[in-house]
């Protein structure tokens, strides 16, 4: 992996370097953060216990939909909340009502039958916390390092998962998914930014985009996780939590060993140790070019006093409005609306009681395989046009599934065998399009087009943000289905078409350029060189230097 000499083009400039096994190695490291996030999502999204419980409960012809709005309620309700121990366990009267839902499941509209906030607040809770926790993230990242922020993360979520796996009454839990919460905040805020600033220009797409195929993995392996210990009384839940701990313990452990960036180091005052640890990553002597543009960097970061003041001045304008919709997007393409047909779906195709095991495989995998895809593509083919592609896919995937839904589903109707085929067939192009385009760039674009005075900052308002839209999404999404039914497919399509046009005027190409010449890209684009002036922002630099002096 070492490869030999490559330069680093962007800007007009040519850095020297090349792309080491010891930037490879940090790279997978701190992407492993993925895994805690993506096991997470996992165990709090997909468990099948339920469903196939649910479509034993139904007769043939009317099993699909009420298994289908199981489906749906678990993606905001959680997995392991759909174990009976653990509901009777902690959610008792939730239970109760669930039982008797299922008694009465006959003249229920199966659109409404699991809109119940209780349980999606519960599930929820981890990105509240997430989204407190990342504004605390970015001063650890700018003031502390990127290194000791993963490893904060690290230790936060395996305190979390310990007690999640142990608990024993309802404050055991909410303390456990809050500290969960802490860490995957923490380790969302540094990790893509830590990739960003070790990797390559000419690489740099490809290893952050490991940090999405890490949180896809993550996502399979909790669904395998959670197939099997749903056949395990009483005991079962415990272990599906507790496991969470695994990555945890692997990602601090490792970052126990990474080096620091040296931007950071240069940051923070330490030219002479950044100097080596950039010789050392970028694998040459010659580093001269890329450490002047490193030093100057850093001077105009430490001349910075409020970094969240700063990233509302009018020549960061294109920046915080990126922070804020590349995020609030990738929440609003409807990913969680239209992979969660599938366990139902595979049900209804002739695959049994192990529907939800092979929904979990090949949708999982599928997602698995639109990552690695993207990441071999990032840096040859650039961004725009993984995000060109993949809109597309998805609107039209969108649009299928939904006009299927309006004109051969009804709240107690079911699909045909060809028709539940082929939307199966459209949720795996779907989730291809997502994992290819806007599940990896969503974490990539805001990690790479910050400079240094507001990168810790700005990337604490993207995984706020991010966050928050998730949270958004859960506590609505089922009242959305309810009230708009298929109509739901057809406004997230509206959605994408809205950011595919959003991303082709606005957000420039990034792809090979380095992270300190990031700035000229706005310069150069047609909207956004109105609010970069280089006379403003010596002015703006200059009062920074004098609040500095004065302070």
């Amino acid at each position: 992996m070492a490869g030999g000499m490559v330069p680093m083009v962007g800007a007009g400039k040519q850095y020297a370097g090349r792309l080491t096994q010891y930037v490879v190695f940090a790279c997978i490291v701190a992407a492993s953060s993925g895994i805690i996030f993506g096991y997470d999502l996992g165990v709090s999204v997909v468990f099948e216990s339920l469903i196939a419980r649910m479509a034993l409960a139904q007769t043939c012809s009317t099993a699909p939909i009420p298994v289908l709005i199981t489906v749906l309620s678990i993606l905001l309700v959680g997995g392991v909340t759909s174990m009976d121990d653990f509901l009777s366990k902690f959610f008792p009267s939730v239970y109760r009502n669930e039982k008797a839902a299922d008694e009465s499941a006959e003249g229920s509209d199966n659109y409404c039958r699991y809109n119940d906030q209780i349980l999606q607040l519960f599930t929820s809770s981890l990105y509240l916390a997430g989204l407190c926790a990342t504004f605390f993230a970015s001063y650890s990242t700018r003031n502390w390092g990127r290194r000791p922020t993963i490893i904060i993360g690290g230790v936060s979520f395996l305190l979390g998962s310990i007690l999640n796996g142990a608990a024993q009454d309802i404050a055991m839990l909410i303390i456990g998914r809050i500290l969960l919460g802490i860490g995957v905040g923490f380790a969302n805020q540094a990790a893509p930014l830590y990739i960003s600033e070790m990797a390559p220009a000419n690489y740099r797409g490809g290893l952050n985009i490991c940090f999405q195929s890490a949180t896809t993995i993550g996502i399979l392996g909790a669904n395998l996780i959670n197939y099997f210990t749903g056949k395990i009384d009483r005991w079962g839940w415990r272990l599906s939590l507790g496991l969470a701990a695994v990555p945890a313990f692997t990602l601090t452990l490792g970052a126990l060993f990474l080096p620091e960036t040296p931007n950071s180091l240069m940051e923070r005052g330490q030219l002479a140790k950044g100097r080596k640890n950039l010789e050392r990553i970028r694998g040459v002597k010659n580093v001269d070019m890329e450490y002047e543009d490193l030093v100057e960097a850093s001077r105009i970061s430490n001349a910075v006093q409020h970094p969240f003041r700063n990233l509302l001045l009018r020549k960061h304008r294109p920046q915080l409005v990126m922070a804020i919709f590349i995020p609030m997007f990738q929440q609003l393409t409807g990913n969680n609306a239209i992979t969660f047909y599938a366990p139902v779906l595979f049900k209804s195709i002739g695959f049994g009681d192990n529907a939800a095991l092979y929904s979990a495989v090949i949708v999982g995998s599928v997602k698995v395989l639109g990552t690695w895809l993207s990441l071999v593509t990032v840096d040859r083919w650039g961004r725009k046009i993984l995000f060109y592609e993949g809109g597309i896919q998805m609107i039209l995937c969108q649009l299928a599934v939904g006009t299927i839904m309006q004109m051969e589903l009804g709240a107690q109707n079911t699909l045909d065998k060809p028709l539940a085929v082929a939307v199966v067939v459209l949720i795996c192009i779907y989730v291809a399009a997502f994992d290819w385009s806007w599940g990896p760039l969503a974490w990539l674009i805001p990690s790479e087009i910050y400079s240094l005075d507001i990168r810790s900052a700005a990337q604490s308002v993207t995984v706020a943000v991010n966050f928050a839209f998730t949270f958004l999404i859960g506590q609505i999404f089922l009242t959305l289905f309810c009230e708009l039914k298929w109509g739901t497919f057809f406004l997230f399509a509206g959605f994408l078409a809205f950011m595919t046009l959003f991303v082709g005027l606005l957000l420039p190409e990034t792809k090979g350029v380095p992270l300190e010449e990031m700035d000229l890209i706005w310069k150069k684009h047609w909207y956004w060189k109105r609010f970069v002036n280089d006379d403003e922002n010596d002015i703006e630099l200059k009062d920074n230097k004098q609040s500095s002096l004065e302070a």
